[in-house]
């Protein structure tokens, strides 16, 4: 008999029992269990073929890419606020303190800075909401030309800071602005000045530059609110005999909560953004009336060359960024919306 034909018969006739026993029909013995080789290849197939593995390549370069130049540079920033570096030769990392602090604390200009900063973050949010809740009403109440005036509200949000400014300045032109000849024109003669010259009117003629370019983007925010409330609280609320402004104050404006957050959180982050606007109608030296941490941080690291100075200014300046975004995201996370 030949020796194929022998291991067939073999193999009818004690296959079954060879392998549970882990016998092969040669005579040898079974080294690794086929079942448990199927499996750790079933694993790693199913693990290859995961949705998390297949949006590797979508995810994980621009993940690297923001995690070396975004985080690593305000990690970095953070390492050089502790040196003494001016900007030549290698920072000093082995005596690192919290000189650059303590001098920012006992300086006055940083003090201006800083609470000016703090009066533009929160006058420029407020009346900028306060604006656009007022046109987001008048237009929802269907008065003509209604897609013409939200269109001509919400243009300047178009604009840059850079083209903003210098438009800005050419309106505070104590001489031929358009602001002095209006003035002027309607016999206010004694209201007009030298805007963005007198340390007085200087911030707030910065903040209603701003309120103009940014009540626009309210407006649109507060008019979806408004629209997406029923007519039927409306109609139940004139039943009731509440006047307009009664059933505004107490019905709608607390439904638009969630506009008003959203809202707020975005012009808070452009008061800080604001360097741009000051810069180009100022440049790095707005003076004590006007100066912000964006444009004292810029000066003194890139025109004083106290490059640790600077970044300290400019962690300052981070943490008043997460001080803004740090309480809508958690408010975000616990409705479920992240």
């Amino acid at each position: 008999m030949s020796n194929s034909l022998f291991k067939r018969l073999v193999s009818d006739r004690w296959g079954d029992d060879s392998d549970e026993n882990g016998v092969r029909t040669d005579g040898g013995t079974v080294t690794e269990s086929p079942a448990t080789g199927a499996t750790t290849t079933q694993s790693d197939r199913s693990w290859r073929d995961s949705e998390f593995v297949r949006s590797l390549p979508f995810w994980l370069p621009p993940a690297l890419l923001m995690g070396l130049f975004v985080y690593g540079a305000i990690g970095w920033n953070a390492i050089i606020s502790l040196t003494e570096w001016e900007g030549f030769g290698t920072p000093d990392y082995g005596s690192l303190d919290f000189s650059m602090y303590t001098r920012m604390l006992a300086d006055p200009s940083f003090m201006a800075a800083a609470r000016n900063t703090v009066v533009l973050l929160v006058v420029f949010t407020v009346v900028s909401l306060v604006a656009g809740l007022l046109i987001a009403i008048l237009i929802d109440r269907g008065i003509r030309f209604e897609n013409t005036l939200r269109t001509i509200y919400l243009l300047p949000m178009s604009l840059s800071f850079v083209v903003t400014a210098i438009f800005w300045a050419w309106m505070y032109n104590p001489e031929i602005g358009l602001v002095n000849v209006v003035l002027r024109g309607i016999g206010l003669d004694f209201v007009t000045t030298a805007w963005i010259s007198n340390p007085q009117t200087k911030l707030a003629a910065v903040i209603f530059a701003l309120m103009w370019q940014f009540s626009g983007y309210c407006m649109v925010v507060y008019l979806a609110g408004l629209r997406a409330i029923p007519n039927d609280q409306f109609e139940a609320a004139r039943i009731d005999g509440a006047s307009t402004v009664r059933m505004y104050w107490r019905v709608i404006i607390p439904q638009l909560r969630a506009s008003t957050m959203s809202a707020a959180v975005v012009l808070m982050v452009f008061a800080l953004k604001a360097f741009d606007f000051l810069y180009v109608m100022f440049g790095d030296t707005p003076g004590p009336a006007a100066d912000i941490l964006a444009t004292m941080m810029f000066r003194q690291a890139f025109s004083n060359s106290n490059w640790a100075y600077g970044a300290a200014i400019a962690t300052v300046l981070f943490g008043l960024a997460l001080v803004v975004i740090g309480p809508y995201l958690y408010v975000q996370y616990k409705r479920g919306d992240l």
